[in-house]
Order: structure tokens, then sequence, then C-alpha cells
């Protein structure tokens, strides 16, 4: 198959589709693998590299586009990429599509099928494309949240661990994800006091085994959520629903009965944020205020560290990408993991949970619609 990876051109995006060595892995598999100029220049993987790896190199995002059977990318595509997509063209990206009508209108009108790596599961149920870029984000969460507190940056002016003989600040995680997971095990290194919220027992029992009484856990109700996020001085929004827009968990009411300079990160912005205050921000411009409330919203930010994010991203895709560089669509027809990563296909919403979310009809593989 002809795959091709295009340079990312979303604001202050560097991460990279494929690395040089998930090229090698593809060429060696017999694919013939074209890369644009300078789309490896955010981990500092430059042509040379890839053409060593056996890449050839376009000089334009439009030859990629044009030449490929299979798109290979980070983020969603922004409009100047979608409507270059044609039909039984195959794109493996993150999409997050729930809180995009605009993108959602564009790949159904270009017919091509659109592969989501945060829908993908596993034998466990779990979100392998997923899970590392969400290791990435909830640990930088922590460390935007400590960013976001200085009084410099509008924040009450809090050091996350205190120092001795000074009370800690309280970090609130609404979530016990992997997101959830890695960002109360940063806090809790820091010495922060750390409290998990959410609505699994099972989950809730696993990360007090975790953390060994180092956090609390609280099971997720509307009083629980409003005692702990009105005394907290950080909250983490690390809420993730499939495919499907996030919960709105805080509200702009609740604002007000927070302590004034407390620190918002929502890491679940790709899916439209829960807190209901939020709006995507950018790593340039990453936080603004609300009602004396610091809001940290960016949508990409694993961007921030592209060389530890591709290979991470790149370990977890790989298997999946060269099954289909392999067998094409009949891959999602023979697999049940990557037939859940199918978002849309020949201008039909193919997840349930992304068709419910955008009020667009569900259209499943299953019907012959693949046929």
């Amino acid at each position: 198959m002809r795959v091709g990876v295009p340079r990312e051109i979303k604001v202050q995006e560097y991460r990279v589709g494929l690395t040089p060595g998930a090229v090698r892995e593809y060429v060696v598999a017999g694919h013939q693998v074209t890369v644009e100029a300078g789309a490896g220049g955010g981990i500092g993987a430059s042509d040379d590299a890839y053409r060593r790896a056996g890449a050839a190199i376009a000089e334009s995002a439009r030859d990629i586009f044009a030449k490929s059977d299979m798109i290979v990318k980070v983020k969603e595509p922004q409009k100047g990429e979608w409507t270059q997509l044609r039909e039984s063209q195959i794109l493996f990206t993150y999409l997050h599509l729930a809180p995009d009508p605009e993108q959602a209108k564009g790949l159904l009108a270009s017919g091509c099928t659109a592969i989501a790596y945060e829908t993908v599961t596993d034998a466990a149920g779990h979100l392998p494309l997923l899970a590392p870029m969400s290791e990435v984000a909830g640990r930088l969460a922590i460390e935007a949240a400590g960013a976001a507190l200085k009084r410099s940056a509008g924040g009450r002016g809090l050091l996350l661990g205190g120092v001795p003989g000074v009370q800690p600040a309280r970090v609130v995680v609404l979530g016990g994800g992997v997101v959830g997971t890695q960002a109360a095990r940063m806090a809790a290194g820091l010495g922060a006091e750390v409290t998990v919220i959410d609505r699994s027992l099972p989950r809730l029992r696993e990360l007090d085994d975790l953390f060994v009484g180092r956090v609390r856990t609280r099971f997720s109700t509307i009083e629980s959520v409003e005692e702990e996020v009105f005394g907290a001085d950080v909250v983490i929004g690390a809420v993730l629903v499939p495919g499907a827009s996030a919960p709105k968990l805080v509200t702009r009411a609740m604002l007000k009965s927070m302590r004034p300079g407390a620190v918002l990160v929502d890491v679940a912005i790709d899916q439209g944020g829960c807190f209901e205050t939020s709006h995507p921000t950018t790593h340039t411009d990453p936080t603004y205020v609300v009602d004396g409330i610091v809001h940290y919203c960016v949508a990409n930010m694993p961007g921030a560290v592209p060389v530890t994010s591709s290979q991470a991203l790149n370990n977890a895709t790989l298997p999946f990408g060269l099954m289909l560089a392999s067998k094409g669509f009949a891959a999602v027809l023979e697999n049940p993991h990557l037939r859940d990563g199918l978002n849309v296909h020949r201008g039909r919403i193919t997840n349930k949970a992304v068709a419910e979310s955008l009020g667009l009809e569900f259209a499943p593989v299953e019907s012959g619609l693949a046929a």
C-alpha cells in the first residue's frame, strides 16, 4: 500500500504520524511510504533520516494526499486537509469528532474511510491508542497546574507540594482512568493533597490499592463533586466517554463558590471539555480567567513534548497501521478492535457515540455499508 505522512499543521503541533523507526517497519513489510518534507522536524528527524528508513520525500502535502492510499497523522485533519481526502482513501489519526461538526461534515463529504485512534479498542475493552497520549497529558496536567497556580499567572500563589509547616495545594481529579491516574501520581509525588472522584467503585478500589492511602478516593455524585471542587486549589478534568462529548461536571455557577485563583485543567477539551466554561486554547496562550478561576484548556497537550509523545504513539499505533496497510478496509471488517475505531465510511457515521453526539444517523458496518 502507498502510505503518506503529511506534516502536522495544527497550531504548535510538533508530533509526527510516523517516526523513522515506524517507517522502516512499513517499508520492510513491503509498503511504499512518502513523508512530506519537514514532517519530522518537531522531533528532530530530518528528511535524510526518513530517506535512510526507506521513505520517499514529497515537497508538499498536496502530493501526499493525491498519491497515498492511506494517510497517517496525529491530529484531526484541518479544513485544508479534509478537502483533499477522497473516496476509498483511509485516514488513520485522532479525530475527536463529537465536538467538531464542521470536521465531521468535511469527512463525510470526502467519502473517505476515517479510523480514529481514540475509539480503537483492545481485548480488555480499553483504548490502547489513546492510552499513551493520556499518560502524557495526565502528567503534563500537573505541570500546567503548578505553573498556573503562580501569582504571576493569575493563580492563588501556591506551591503544589507546600513546604514543611505550610499546607500543600488541594488537587481534585475528576475521573480515575489513565489521565486521572497519571495526574494523581504526579500530584501526590510532588506532595499535594489529592482526591480522585470516579463513578466506578471497582476502579476506586484499584486506585486505593495502587496509592496505598496516599490519595483519597470518592464516589462521584453531585454533592461529592461540589464539596471537593469548592475546596480545591486545582481541579483536573479527566473524564472520558469514548467517542462522545465529555459531560459537563463543573458549571459556571459553581465557579463562584470556588477559591479565587484556583485552577481548572481540562484534559477532556478534545471531546468538548468537562467544564461548562472551557474552550480550546493553545500552547502560545494556554490560560484565561472566568469569574476569578484560571482555565487551562490546551487541546493538544502532548504536542509540547513531541519526541516522547511521537515515540509513545507510534509504539501503540504501529500494529494497527500495518494491519490496515496490508489488508486495507478488509482489516476493519476482520478485526473488531479496528471496527470500533471506524468513525466515518463512505459518507456515513459508523460510530454510535459519535453519531449521537453530532445528532446524525448511525450506520454500523454490520448493516452492509462496508460491502
